[in-house]
């Protein structure tokens, strides 16, 4: 008789953060047998750092994760608590969408989703080793492949497929001055032994560090002193599916407020209690979200840097310091944060801390986030060096697609830098030598402009409908708004406008130059003084229905940047052709003439899929790329 319990899954996910929720939706809702599991119920779906979702380029990921039929843009549609577009300002391909969250209330939705999925368990328990058995893979070489897990009670679950979204719980302790604790964020248990079991199965380990900021009492505050951050009025949902009147409500406000000199003082004189400079923190911190002692100490010219005093929720009077996260000890947290404007009596709820976390290089995955040396075994999320909430969400939704799609058989589901933000951001991680938590940017994307949040449904339901993450039903109403915004276009550019009485007393009254002949509708819409809703007076025969906010902002963009489009269009062309040069699995580089020896190691390392991937590998030149495609005569 068994003395352990043995229980069987077609999938395994190990771990319920934002990218295990991804992952673990995707594949039960793609009719696997699935299960989730978690240190503590406490840390599904958390937000131990930024109570927010999306950003600059990380709301595009955000809408991106919807329109292929994910669940992280939906939640917080039903939980933020004030709603906010960026950089609007600037052109539409950086708008970017962010909300801030209800943490609480976030954690909740998703936990209850999770719960109501048919096919899905979630089961509370620390995931200790892998189970991994010798297969041969078809290829001269022999590999392993993944067969179940272990948890620390002694249970297996045997599973075809499972997907690594450890987060930053893998061998975690957080740090602040001398006081250690080896727990994950929040004080929750860290998994202290399955990196020892990743490393048994020949996956490298690495170290890479992260922080967050005190957390104060609201009603320590004195607010008088800070700027007060409003929401939009006119909110626009992350989710395609939901309208603004549907998710509107009363929105609560942020707080503005700066360090000065007297902060910068105290920093620089303590400093040599940082853990950071002492060196008892070795992992890599991220370059892009640096800690408050770093931004002092690497841009001594700046005399102050912007907080932001951010509510954790409608139902707690914890504030979120964003712009401070620290690992200095507590006597000089209370001292840098009194000498704030507004904070001066302000009562820390929680320490500012660093965490280190094992993790790995993501060039060990294939572009599916399967490991080459282990199949069937996934990654996706902070384990793979990525940071952000956004970036494991997307990473976990594409692992378990693909999971799921190996059981079925199928092609794995591979977005390019022309189809995604998401695709950048997958592409960078397995094919670039990530040194430092990696964190999404607009200016990572070479195709940003056809890349826009507002059409990523347009760009990517298809390909969620064709996975089968999108019903029926949403495809409909999708196709309906696609043809709506595409005769409307073809409409505009053919409908002309002659220079008669009334049309150019329209256009004197817009401050807008005569007609001197006769144009299209089109022609006027690209006049920056116009856009589609101005033009109603001069186009008596449009839709009376069907033309939403989101038709119209597309007939908007598409026709004002038409030429520019045009031109990235072009460029994407060349890309995919260069994608589409396709090099062998078991491609042998020793016997490539003339490649140089670095180039060599890094392919071998990474082993691209194309050309256009061996292009982008750093340490791999042009001249390289030349004598590669001479070798494979492409």
């Amino acid at each position: 008789m068994s003395t352990f319990v043995e229980e069987t899954y077609d999938i395994v996910i190990v771990g319920a953060g934002h990218a295990g929720c991804e992952a673990a939706l995707a594949a039960a809702r793609l009719g696997f047998e699935t299960i989730l599991f978690t240190v503590s119920m406490d840390s599904v779906a958390l937000m131990p750092c930024n109570p927010n979702i999306g950003g600059s380029s990380k709301g595009h990921l955000v809408r991106e994760i919807d329109a292929l039929g994910g669940e992280m843009g939906k939640n917080i549609d039903k939980t933020y608590i004030q709603s906010k577009m960026l950089n609007v300002s600037k052109g539409p391909a950086v708008h970017s969408l962010r909300a801030q969250a209800d943490k609480g209330e976030y954690t909740k939705e998703m936990r209850r989703t999770l719960q109501r999925e048919p096919k899905l368990t979630l089961r509370q328990q620390e995931v200790t080793e892998l189970l991994v058995e010798a297969g041969d893979t078809g290829t001269d070489s022999l590999s392993h492949r993944v067969v179940g897990v272990r948890t620390c009670s002694g249970a297996v679950y045997h599973a075809r497929a499972v997907v690594l979204c450890t987060g930053v719980y893998l061998k975690a302790r957080c740090i602040y001055g001398e006081t250690i604790s080896y727990t994950g964020p929040n004080g929750l248990s860290a998994a202290n032994h399955l990196s020892d079991s990743m490393a048994e199965a020949g996956i490298g380990i690495r170290r890479f560090k992260t922080g967050t900021p005190p957390r104060i009492d609201r009603k320590s505050i004195d607010f008088s002193k800070t700027v007060e951050q409003k929401g939009d009025e006119r909110i626009v949902p992350f989710s395609f599916e939901n309208k603004a009147e549907d998710i509107a409500r009363e929105q609560i406000s942020c707080w503005l407020t700066y360090t000065n000199e007297e902060t910068h003082q105290i920093i620089k004189e303590n400093i040599h209690r940082s853990p950071l400079y002492s060196g008892v923190i070795q992992g890599t911190g991220p370059r892009y979200c640096p800690s408050i002692e770093d931004k002092i100490m690497k841009f001594p010219d700046k005399d102050r840097h912007q907080l932001f005093i951010e509510p954790e929720g409608e139902f707690t009077d914890e504030m979120y310091l964003d712009g401070m996260p620290s690992s200095l000890p507590e006597d000089v947290q209370y001292r840098m944060v009194h000498s704030v404007p507004g904070l001066e009596h302000a009562k820390i709820v929680r320490n500012a801390y660093a965490i280190e976390y094992d993790c790995i290089s993501a060039t060990e995955l294939k572009p599916s986030l399967e490991f080459k040396s282990v199949e069937g075994l996934y990654a996706a999320g902070q384990i793979n060096g990525s940071s952000g909430y956004e970036e494991a969400g997307a990473q976990g939704l594409i692992a378990g697609i693909n999971a799921a799609r190996k059981l079925q058989g199928k092609e794995p589901v591979v977005l390019s830098r022309s189809d995604g933000y998401i695709g950048v951001l997958i592409d960078d991680l397995v094919t670039k030598e990530t040194k430092e938590p990696y964190r999404m940017m607009t200016s990572r994307a070479e195709y940003r402009l056809l890349l826009r949040q507002d059409n990523a449904d347009l760009r990517l339901t298809p390909i969620g409908y064709e996975i089968g993450l999108i019903p029926e039903e949403r495809y409909q109403r999708f196709l309906a708004k696609k043809e709506m915004i595409e005769s409307e276009i073809a409409r505009l550019e053919s409908t002309a406008i002659g220079a008669a009485k009334e049309t150019q007393e329209f256009l004197d009254a817009h401050g807008s130059a005569p007609l001197h002949t006769g144009v299209t509708l089109a022609d006027l819409l690209r006049r920056p003084e116009f856009n589609y809703e101005a033009l109603a007076p001069l186009d008596p025969a449009r839709p009376t229905e069907g033309v939403s906010e989101e038709v119209m902002e597309q007939i908007n963009i598409s026709i004002k940047y038409e030429g520019y489009i045009k031109r990235q269009k072009q460029q994407v062309e060349h890309f995919l052709k260069m994608e589409g040069k396709r090099i062998p699995a078991d491609m042998d580089y020793g016997q490539v003439k003339n490649l140089r020896k670095e180039a060599r190691q890094k392919l071998e390392a990474v082993r691209p899929e194309s050309i256009g991937q061996a292009s982008r590998i750093s340490g791999v030149s042009p001249a390289d790329v030349s004598q590669l495609m001479l070798y494979l005569h492409i």
